[in-house]
């Protein structure tokens, strides 16, 4: 018996975007989802009960940080991650791997594991498949995921077989070490780079294995959005239908909904609260620099179509005096205006799918974010 149940309840008839719920052991998630990263127990400036507020379903925890600090042990002598961070509803984490492979100069990766050195101290330390499990059991996290290499793209096709090879018998290794399948499911992760036939090689694998879901991973690393939405496109149909399917590390808004729009259940970013920090909004036409100085008069709302808090309490020209100033609550408000509005849009895409209009939704959202104009080379 798994952890979790992926309800599959309606497919868009316009694209192949699907509608779900999604069953776990501290709540139903409903998808297409996007789910807030909370890399060291909170998701930076935000509380569990503001993230509560906005209708977060399923937030992130990072396995690597949470191994290092406070310690996965002591997270669960506090009964678990849940309990440790008072957030009632899912929680995933991830597997360790991209931070043991992008935040680490030194580093040399075995059948064993990977030997590597902590981002601050420089302190040799070393992480294998079952440790990355073991930790994961002990943080409680309702979804796991698989310890894998992350590779960089692009990337030679003789490394990235290799790497997929080792991924998936690092995988198998995973599964045979996961001490509580009943009430923490843990998913595979599909690598490949962008080469179709190993990615055809990694879900097919992987999916012998029975996972009660599958990631796709390896992308948002370098690679066009054109070849990430090619590799989605020819990796989805090897999924499960009755499983969910969650595109890692993926969050803007044009590839949530073209993520969507290709079969994706799942999406995670730090992006929202990054650049929300750095003084930008994400808002319904499109993206706001509130540093700049054409708000310093600028008494109206961030977004005039957004209902979130800041929104509803607060001007353009306060938040831009808050981030001139440096304080810490225009890093706050921005942050939630961020998240709320991806949250938001998610909630569109849901309403959507089930009335069967998400290309015309698409289309309306592209045109007032100034998507479709050719000459936006911006990030979001």
């Amino acid at each position: 018996m798994s952890a979790i149940n992926y309800e599959l309840i309606h497919v868009c008839k316009q694209t192949g975007a699907r509608y779900g719920k999604l069953y776990t052991p501290h709540g139903v998630i409903e998808t297409p989802i996007f789910m807030p990263v909370g890399t060291q127990a909170t998701v930076k400036t935000l509380s569990p009960e503001e993230l509560n507020d906005m209708k977060a379903q399923i937030i992130l925890g990072n396995t690597y940080h949470l191994w290092l600090q406070p310690g996965d042990d002591i997270i669960k002598e506090a009964g678990g991650l849940h309990r440790f961070m008072r957030w009632d509803h899912p929680i995933l984490t991830d597997s360790g791997g991209f931070q043991v492979f992008s935040l680490s100069q030194l580093r040399k990766i075995t059948e064993e594991g990977v030997h590597f050195r902590h981002h601050k101290s420089g302190a040799k330390l070393f992480i294998s498949p079952e440790d990355a499990i073991h930790i994961q059991n002990n943080l409680g996290s309702d979804i796991m995921m698989s310890f894998d290499e992350c590779i960089k793209l692009p990337a030679e096709y003789g490394y990235v077989k290799q790497s997929v090879e080792r991924t998936l018998r690092w995988a198998e290794r995973g599964l045979k070490a996961h001490k509580n399948p009943k009430t923490q499911a843990l998913f595979g992760i599909v690598q490949g780079g962008d080469y179709k036939d190993l990615r055809r090689l990694s879900a097919t694998e992987l999916v012998k294995l029975d996972f009660p879901g599958y990631s796709i991973g390896g992308l948002s690393v370098g690679e066009s959005k054109e070849t990430m939405y090619q590799v989605i496109e020819y990796t989805v149909p090897f999924l499960p239908l009755d499983k969910p399917r969650y595109l890692m590390g993926v969050g803007s808004p044009d590839a949530l909904l073209e993520g969507s729009i290709r079969g994706i259940d799942m999406f995670d970013c730090v992006l929202p609260t990054r650049v929300a920090r750095h003084g930008t909004a994400m808002t319904s036409n499109g993206r706001v620099v509130i540093r700049n100085k054409q708000y310093e008069r600028d008494f109206t709302p961030l977004d005039h179509e957004c209902n979130c808090y800041t929104c509803r309490n607060y001007t353009r020209a306060y938040l831009r005096h808050l981030m001139k100033a440096e304080e810490t609550f225009g890093q706050r408000l921005v942050s939630y205006h961020n998240v709320y509005f991806l949250l938001n849009l998610m909630e569109n895409v849901r309403h959507a799918i089930k009335e069967d209009r998400l290309l015309d939704y698409k289309e309306q959202f592209f045109e007032k974010y100034g998507l479709n104009d050719p000459k936006n080379t911006r990030e979001f």
